[in-house]
C-alpha cells in the first residue's frame, strides 16, 4: 500500500494512522486466505467503518513496478534455465501484480501465502517449499529484502541472500557460484523466491 489509503468518506489517512485503526490480524488472515476480500472489508478497520476496498485495490495496481534491473536478471536467469519461484506473502490480490507485470513470464506463482496458508517467517512454510520441490535445503537460494525472512530460511538450511538491489543481487548470486553467463549456455538451478517490497 502506498502512504494513503481512500476512504469511502473521500477523506485521506496517514499510514500511522491506518496502522493504528487497521484490525490486527484482518490482513494476515487475508494473505493466509483464510478470509475471503468481502470478509476483509467488513474487518479492515478494528471500528467495523467502511472503506474504498476498490480504491485500495488500484492504489496497489498503481503502486507496483518493476524495480531497476531486476526484470533484466530474471530474464537472464529463465534463459540460463534456473527455475524459479514467487515465495511470498500476498493476498489473492497477487493476481493484480500479476496482470500488471506479468511475473509468471519468468517465475511461477507457487507459494503464495494465499494458496499455502502459511507466511513467512512460519517454518513450517519454509519446510512446504523445499517438500513442494522435493530438493535438500542447500539446493535453494532463496531471495528477500526482509532480514527477519532471510534468517528463518538459512534456519531452514536454505541458502539465502537479502535483496538491496539488482546489481548487487547480481553480485551476491555469482559469489555462491551462480554467474549468469549471457551467452545462453544451459544451466539449472532452483530460486525459490522473488524478491517483493513489503
Amino acid at each position: 500500500m502506498e502512504g494513503v489509503v481512500k476512504l469511502s468518506t473521500v477523506k485521506r489517512m496517514p499510514m500511522k494512522e491506518l496502522l493504528e485503526c487497521k484490525h490486527p490480524t484482518a490482513w494476515i488472515e487475508f494473505e493466509k486466505g483464510l478470509i475471503d476480500e468481502t470478509q476483509l472489508a467488513k474487518k479492515f478497520f478494528k471500528d467495523g467503518r467502511s472503506f474504498d476496498l476498490e480504491g485500495l485495490k488500484d492504489c496497489m495496481r498503481r503502486g507496483y513496478s518493476y524495480i531497476e534491473g531486476v526484470e533484466e536478471l530474471l530474464l537472464a536467469l529463465k534463459q540460463n534455465n534456473y527455475e524459479m519461484h514467487a515465495f511470498t506473502n500476498y493476498p489473492i490480490w497477487y493476481k493484480i501484480i500479476e496482470e500488471k507485470l506479468k511475473l509468471s513470464t519468468y517465475l511461477s506463482w507457487t507459494f503464495c501465502s494465499c494458496i499455502i496458508g502459511k507466511r513467512k517467517p512460519e517454518h513450517d512454510f519454509y519446510t512446504e517449499v523445499l517438500r513442494h520441490l522435493n530438493v535438500e535445503p542447500a539446493s535453494c537460494v532463496f531471495i528477500d529484502d526482509r532480514m527477519r525472512n532471510t534468517e528463518a530460511a538459512i534456519e531452514a538450511g536454505i541458502v539465502s541472500l537479502q535483496f538491496r538491489n539488482a546489481d548487487s543481487l547480481r553480485q551476491d548470486l555469482s559469489n555462491i557460484g551462480i554467474d549468469i553467463p549471457t551467452d545462453g549456455s544451459n544451466r539449472k538451478g532452483v530460486l525459490p523466491s522473488l524478491t517483493e517490497e513489503r
